[in-house]
């Protein structure tokens, strides 16, 4: 394996259908994902609290499209 080049396994790839390329994809990307249980943990306390926020009244949700509508008046 170690004789085949990147352009060479590139190539390879991109004959692939649609599906079998994204399902390719996916399985890199999560082999680059290493998990940090501290900063899972984290995240997901995080996440409760905004949860949190939104439940209680304590933030104003903005839709998605206004969002980007602001964005692109910029």
């Amino acid at each position: 394996m170690a004789d085949v080049t990147y352009d060479e396994i590139f190539g390879a790839v991109l004959t692939l259908p649609p599906l079998y390329r994204a399902m390719l994809a996916e399985h890199l990307l999560k082999s680059l994902d290493e998990i940090n249980p501290e900063v899972e943990a984290a995240w997901e306390t995080e996440i409760a609290h905004r949860i949190q926020a939104i439940d209680e009244g304590q933030v104003t949700l903005i839709p998605a499209d206004e969002v980007l509508q602001r964005l692109r008046n910029r």
